[in-house]
């Protein structure tokens, strides 16, 4: 019921600084807890950030605390992702999702957008 668009993906230069944007073109995530997610070639989809539905509380993976920050605007039906001190190995497709702490699960996602960073 709800369809995500991600946005703001771009070949960056290493210490760069990059803000993702996911907004809800079908329905409206104003009730959903959010998370993005990312996956390099070759790898597996990793986890790096969640925000609860009201905004009050994230959580991030340890390869990218201190450098992202997620955020949600609710009225603007979007959730951002702030990348600052990029570095080559933060090249992958990023995702945004719904995600239920309840049941541990992503139920919504986007179709991703491509963050590439070079050295």
């Amino acid at each position: 019921q709800v369809q995500l668009v991600e946005s703001g993906g771009a070949l960056v230069q290493a210490g760069g600084s990059l803000r993702l944007s996911c907004v809800a073109s079908i329905g409206t995530i104003r009730n959903y807890n959010m998370a993005w997610l990312r996956q390099a070639p070759g790898n597996e989809r990793e986890y790096v950030a969640r925000i609860t539905w009201s905004g009050g509380s994230t959580n991030y993976a340890d390869s990218v605390k201190g450098r992202f920050t997620i955020s949600r605007d609710n009225a603007k039906n979007t959730v951002y992702l702030q990348m600052n001190s990029l570095e080559p190995e933060d090249t992958a497709v990023y995702y945004c999702a719904t995600w239920s702490a309840i049941r541990s699960t992503y139920a919504f996602w986007g179709q991703g957008t491509q963050v590439t960073v070079s050295s």
